[in-house]
This record gives C-alpha cells, sequence and structure tokens, in this order.
C-alpha cells in the first residue's frame, strides 16, 4: 500500500530530491495508521487461538505467536525500512498506472461489472444474501471433530484378549498376529509385545497387546491401495476367536492416554461403588452402541473375569501337625514367589539373587498342592492337607478416578465424523439407559472430551473478538456505519470457507476454526482499504462540487463511488493475490502435516474469493446506498477523515 500510495502523489514525471523526499514523507504518514490499524485488528482476530489450551493450545498456539511477530516486524519495517528503500530505488521518470498492461486489464474486466452492480443494486444484494443462506444448511450438515487425523505413516495394532489368558498363549497369538500382519505386501516392518513395558508408568495386562507396523512409502503399495483400506484388509485377516481388535496410531494413542486415561478415540467412562455392577452398566453401554454407524474396535475394558490363585490354610489341621499360619505362608512365598539369599556384584552393578522351585513344580494346581511343608509332629506334608488351593475369580485391574471405581466402554470411529458419531451414540444412551442404579453415572471422554472443551472456549471468545474488532473499526472510522459495512464482510467471507470445507469433505475441526479465525482478520483489512477509497473518493466530490442537495447528485455519488472503486483497484488485488499465492500450493503438498495444514488453508482460499467479490462488488454498492440516504434525509453526505 506504501508504494503504491506513492505514484497517486507523483503529479511529476522528473523531480528533485527535495520534493520526492516530501511525498515519501506524506505517503508514508498516509499509510501509517491503515498498518497499525490492520496488524491490531489482524492480532485481535488470533486472540481466540492464543486462549485455547491443552492439546489444541499447544498445536496451534505457535502459529499465532509466530504470524503475530511477523505482523509487528512487517508493520515496523514497513514504517521504517520501506520509505529509506523509496528514496533509494525512486528516481528517474515515473510512469502512470494506466501503462501497466496488467492494471488496464483488470480494470477493463472490473468496470463493466461494478457499473453493472451499482445499476442493479438490489440484484447484486440478493444474490450475495441467497448465497449466504445456500451456505448456513451447508454449514450444519458439515461432520465435526476435534483434530484431522494425521497420518503418522505407521499404525497401531492394539487387540485385546481375555482377562484370563495365560503367558503362553499371549505369545503365541502374538506370534500368529504379527506372521500375519508380514504377509501383507504395504507392511515394511512388525514389532508387538504382550503385556507391560519395564517401566512403572505402563500398567497393561498380560491381555494387551501392542503392535507397531512400520509401512512402505506409497510408491511401493498396490495400485489404488489406501491406509484404510490396509486397516480394512488386516482388520479381516486378523479375526482371531476371543480377541477384539483395535486399530490406531502409535502418536495419538500416546496422546489420548496422557490427556484422557482412554487409548482409542472415545470411551464412555462409567463411574459406581461396585466391580460387578459396573461391568453389568458396560455391557448394557456395549450393547447400545454396537449398532451405530461409525462405531469400530468396540469393547468393554474388563473389571472383571481375572483369575487369581487363593490359597487358604485350614486352622485344625495347623493344630493337628503343629504349624503356624506364619510357616506356611513363608513356604508358600518361598515357593511361587522367591526368597532374597543374598547379592552377586559384577562390576558397578548389584543383583539380587532369588530362590524359588523351578517352573516345572509350579505351572499347575496339581503341582502347587504338591509342595512339601517340612512340620514337627509328622514330617512332610503336602500343602494340601493344610490349605485349600483353587483359582477364584476378581477384577483383572482396578481403575478409580475421583475416590470412584471406574469400567469404560471404548470405541474408535471409522468411515464417519466424530461429532455426530457422539451425538447419535448419547441420544441412544439416554433414551436407553434410564435406569441406572443409585450412585452410578456415565460421563463421556477421549477425543470428544476435547473437542467439548474446545467449542466453549470459541464460543466465548469469538463473539468477544468479533466486538472487540467491531470498537476497533469504529474508533477508527468514528462511525457505526462504517465500521458495520467492513464487519459485515466476515458472514460473506465465511460463504466461500463454507463451500470449499464442504466439497473438499473436511470436517469441522479446531483446525477449521483457525482458518476461519485467519480469515476474519484477512477479510477486515481488505475491506478497509476499499471503504478507505471510497471515503477518500467522497472527499474529492465535497472539494470539487461542494456538499449540499443543490450542487451535489445522485449520479455525482456514483460516479465518485466507482472511481475510489475501480480506479484503486491495484492495491486491493495485490492484498488479496498476496495471501492466494501463500495458501494455494499448500493444496498440492504432500507428506506428513499436510493433513492438519489443508483444513487451516482451505476456509482462507475459498474465504478469500467471496469475501473478495463482496468487497470490491457489494462494498461499493452499499456504500453508495449509505451515501444517497445520507443526501436523501440531511441534504449533505458525511465525510470521514480516514487516513490509509
Amino acid at each position: 500500500m506504501l508504494i503504491d500510495t506513492w505514484p497517486k502523489r507523483n503529479k511529476q514525471k522528473i523531480m528533485d530530491k527535495e520534493t520526492r523526499l516530501s511525498i515519501i514523507e506524506k505517503a508514508s504518514k498516509q499509510v501509517g495508521p491503515s498498518v497499525f490499524w490492520s496488524t491490531i485488528i489482524t492480532i485481535t482476530s488470533f486472540l481466540p487461538v492464543f486462549l485455547l489450551t491443552g492439546q489444541e493450545g499447544r498445536l496451534f498456539s505457535p502459529l499465532a505467536w509466530t504470524k503475530t511477530f511477523i505482523l509487528i516486524v512487517d508493520a515496523f519495517i514497513a514504517i521504517t525500512v520501506t520509505p529509506v528503500l523509496l528514496s533509494f530505488f525512486l528516481k528517474g521518470k515515473f510512469k502512470p498506472e494506466s501503462s501497466n498492461p496488467i492494471n488496464r486489464g483488470l480494470e477493463w474486466v472490473y468496470g463493466p461489472i461494478l457499473r453493472w452492480c451499482l445499476e442493479w443494486r438490489k440484484t447484486t444484494i440478493g444474490i450475495n444474501i441467497v448465497a449466504l443462506l445456500i451456505s448456513i444448511p451447508m454449514l450444519f450438515r458439515l461432520g465435526s471433530e476435534f483434530m484431522p487425523p494425521l497420518d503418522e505413516s505407521s499404525i497401531l495394532f492394539m487387540p485385546v484378549t481375555l482377562p484370563d489368558i495365560s503367558n503362553t498363549e499371549a505369545k503365541r497369538i502374538l506370534q500368529v498376529q504379527d506372521k500375519i500382519i508380514k504377509s501383507v505386501p504395504e507392511v515394511a516392518q512388525v514389532l508387538g509385545k504382550a503385556g507391560r513395558a519395564s517401566t512403572a508408568t505402563d500398567n497393561s495386562p498380560i491381555s494387551m497387546i501392542e503392535t507397531i507396523i512400520q509401512l512402505k512409502p506409497e510408491a511401493e503399495w498396490r495400485e489404488g491401495m489406501t491406509k484404510a483400506k490396509i486397516i480394512a484388509e488386516l482388520d479381516q485377516k486378523l479375526q482371531i476367536p476371543g480377541v477384539i481388535n483395535g486399530w490406531t496410531q502409535p502418536i495419538i494413542n500416546r496422546i489420548n492416554m496422557l490427556a484422557t486415561g482412554i487409548r482409542t478415540d472415545v470411551g464412555v467412562k462409567v463411574y459406581g461403588q461396585s466391580l460387578d455392577s459396573i461391568a453389568l452398566v458396560s455391557e448394557s453401554v456395549r450393547n447400545a452402541l454396537q449398532d451405530i454407524p461409525g462405531v469400530k474396535d468396540l469393547y468393554i475394558e474388563p473389571v472383571t473375569g481375572g483369575k487369581y490363585l487363593e490359597i487358604q490354610t485350614r486352622r485344625e489341621e495347623l493344630g493337628r501337625y503343629g504349624l503356624s499360619v506364619d510357616a506356611v505362608n513363608t513356604v508358600v512365598e518361598s515357593a511361587l514367589g522367591g526368597m532374597p539369599i543374598g547379592n552377586t556384584i559384577e562390576g558397578r552393578q548389584r543383583f539380587s539373587i532369588n530362590v524359588r522351585l523351578a517352573q516345572e513344580y509350579r505351572n499347575s494346581l496339581d503341582r502347587i498342592r504338591r509342595i512339601p511343608i517340612q512340620s514337627g509332629a509328622a514330617g512332610t506334608v503336602p500343602l494340601s492337607a493344610v490349605a485349600d488351593v483353587r483359582f477364584v475369580d476378581g477384577p483383572p485391574m482396578i481403575a478409580s478416578e475421583n475416590a470412584q471405581l471406574r469400567g469404560a466402554v471404548l470405541f474408535n470411529v471409522r468411515d464417519r465424523d466424530l461429532g455426530s458419531t457422539v451425538q447419535e451414540a448419547i441420544q441412544k444412551l439416554n433414551g436407553e439407559l434410564t435406569n441406572l442404579p443409585n450412585g452410578y453415572r456415565l460421563e463421556w471422554s477421549g477425543q470428544w472430551e476435547n473437542q467439548i472443551r474446545a467449542n466453549q472456549t470459541l464460543k466465548i471468545i469469538i463473539p468477544l473478538v468479533l466486538l472487540i474488532i467491531f470498537l476497533i473499526l469504529y474508533f477508527s472510522f468514528n462511525s457505526f456505519t462504517e465500521a458495520l459495512l467492513n464487519l459485515i464482510t466476515i458472514p460473506f467471507a465465511m460463504i466461500g470457507g463454507v463451500f470449499i470445507v464442504y466439497f473438499y469433505g473436511i470436517n469441522l475441526s479446531v483446525a477449521v476454526a483457525v482458518g476461519f479465525i485467519a480469515l476474519f482478520g484477512l477479510a477486515v483489512e481488505t475491506a478497509m482499504v476499499m471503504v478507505v477509497y471510497l471515503n477518500e473518493a467522497m472527499s474529492q466530490l465535497v472539494a470539487d462540487k461542494g456538499n449540499s442537495r443543490q450542487t451535489i447528485t445522485k449520479q455525482d455519488i456514483r460516479d465518485y463511488v466507482f472511481r475510489g472503486a475501480a480506479k484503486r483497484l491495484r492495491p486491493k488485488i495485490m492484498t488479496v493475490s498476496v495471501s492466494l499465492f501463500g495458501l494455494i500450493p499448500v493444496l498440492w503438498a504432500t507428506g506428513v502435516g499436510t493433513d492438519v495444514m489443508l483444513p487451516i488453508v482451505l476456509p482462507l482460499i475459498g474465504g478469500v474469493f467471496t469475501s473478495s467479490i463482496h468487497i470490491l462488488l457489494v462494498t461499493p454498492v452499499v456504500f453508495e446506498m449509505t451515501k444517497e440516504y445520507e443526501w436523501k434525509k440531511h441534504g449533505k453526505i458525511k465525510i470521514y477523515d480516514v487516513k490509509h
């Protein structure tokens, strides 16, 4: 804008140094306020991003901070460095704008269209309103999700078996699964584990298997194969009785588990006082969810079904053989768990030495019952002579939150958006589970929990930001009408954003919201340029013909509105073009990260197109109508001293 303002003040083809520096100074002072207010509005529009918390805040706050610092530095350079560069490079003879063939071509196309819009004002406004009305139902038909799924180029296979599975069977299943997975041509490497890792932070039972699947580069995949098809093929091949498959990705799985305690996309937590009752309620929840489209990998986190070895001493027999409970417990502890008898030192490392019965002497109930116990009265007697040895049922794992026992029904969402899937599930559960026992409740968690938190933040902050932008515009123009004329650009900018997001099949998410937030500032900034130039044209009209009903006609208002819109076309087109040239390449980007970038960029690209159409064609129409209203009601038009 600064460089474009310079030729407007240059009325000579050749000038001396003092005149040239004076014109640069005046142009810089004219542009300064616009740079300041545009920077303030753009930074303000990113306020919702700064206030996001949790996962979404950590992901998008660097984007907001980066853009903010760039804008601040850009404004500083535009006010300080650019005038100096102009004084060095803009010398000699200067050509008028009309000598530029691109500028002449743009005016040649834009001029007749603008005249038609000014002639058919109601039709022009009606077309825009119809487009806005069409976009509203399209917006509500969009799916919703917390964040667009990021393709990690790998798969995490998380099957769950029965809670009482043995180590041997878990190893066998793991080996069979790895062999089947490796048979798929797109798979490069497979690494699976059963149970927990060697760390205190992993509480996975032996019934939980985690297999990381590394995929080959897409260029080596079969024709027409996608990641979703690979998962579907693997899921079909890995149907093993007693095993419930689960599919996710390594990074997002860890994030979900750390943030919400749920290792799938969505989970229904069941709180209560009894594990048996929690199991019954969880079963009812699973039965209600299993027929909902989009619900995949549905299973209940087991709270019952675990097997425990119980050794209950019989005190009558203990007295008969002259044994104590402590003596029997010591033998059982040593035979099964092991007893430390010393330490061994190897270099700087020290290891404990434990002794217990060999595996073949403790791998069945009969063997355990025959564990010898030395008595004082009857010599050596088997354990079964003084204790009952049997397996009993119990919880495989006890989970609690907020001092309450917790169970969970877990599932992933595929082939459908998360928002509508969970909404349907909530409605179904509310309709079917109306008689929960007293003290029992359900709570939705996982990605849905994050989505609700982000939506609540945006619902509060975005209206507040729009109000702040309106106040900034009001103090900039000192007019309620002018501020509203700029702010009304936002809903019409959303038309293009909604259309392109809808036809691309993108779900509404925090990433899409960030894209629309960035669009708000850009649309208002471009609208400010148009309104400033239109006000300049009105000031020129008053300077040429006065400001009264006797000296100004309707045709004069239209001619000067046309002049303000058409004759200053270049800076408006440059503002839009720079944004588009920086964003459009993202549409063809590939690789990790594009899944998140595309939902941010699409609203900007579509919104810039429709906001540009609205600003170039509709804003002059509305501006002309407001000036005609002032001319008819007050006998003159209001002039606002607005600098750009």
